[in-house]
């Protein structure tokens, strides 16, 4: 079981999302305006929050910003807002998911299961398929098609953190960030480099993408070329 805050102004909304995680088996509280959101995660730390950026007493981004400055539990956006300059902004402001209305709650559950893991710094979350690519991070091991992929260690993380956000959009600082412990900045090609040496190896290309599909101004995400 995981405590979970929900920050969310419609009423509707909040009781469903409540109702859903409380069936799964998680403790929830929930907070109708930001600084309420800000002053429950205080008062009563959470193990994740489920923020929405439209709150009617103050911006969704600022209060993710100020959440970010008093504690480092981790955020997963869910809002209405899917155009990708706000997704980005949103991720470099600090959240650690981002999920688009409507979403289901078995969705949800599974994004805050996977938040938790990364926080926890728990075993590996195991087998994760993607059309023909098998991404053990178990093993540390990759198949393609049935056969191993021979991967350079920065090579296999870079897979295995695009194979835990499957069909998400990550962006080049959440990878220098969490790979590389660097900050982004604009003429490091690092993230370029690699995904150049991955394609390589999944034989693809970016002009001919399969399964790592460049987002232009945003980052790249992981598909299964057959959906």
């Amino acid at each position: 079981m995981s405590v979970v805050a929900i920050i969310e102004d419609d009423p509707r909304i909040r009781a469903a999302v409540a109702l859903a995680l409380d069936d799964r088996g998680h403790a929830v509280s929930s907070a109708s305006t930001g600084m309420a959101g800000l002053k429950l995660v205080v008062d009563e730390p959470p193990e994740v929050v489920v923020l929405d950026l439209g709150l009617p007493d103050i911006d969704g981004l600022d209060l993710l910003r100020m959440l970010r400055a008093v504690t480092s539990v981790p955020v997963i956006v869910a809002t209405a807002r899917d155009d990708d300059q706000q997704i980005v902004a949103t991720l470099d402001a600090g959240a650690d998911d981002y999920v688009v209305k409507p979403y289901s709650a078995d969705q949800l559950d599974a994004r805050i299961r996977a938040v938790l893991r990364r926080a926890r710094g728990g075993p590996a979350t195991g087998v994760v398929t993607v059309g023909d690519l098998v991404v053990d991070e178990a093993a540390h091991e990759v198949h393609l098609a049935g056969e191993p992929l021979e991967l350079s260690p920065k090579e296999f993380e870079l897979l295995a953190y695009l194979a835990g956000h499957v069909g998400q959009v990550v962006t080049k600082r959440q990878l220098l960030g969490t790979i590389w412990h660097q900050p982004y900045g604009g003429a490091d090609k690092t993230v370029d480099v690699h995904l150049s040496w991955l394609r390589r190896k999944l034989g693809e290309s970016a002009a001919e993408p399969r399964y790592l599909h460049t987002i232009r101004g945003v980052g790249v995400k992981l598909v299964d070329p057959g959906a």
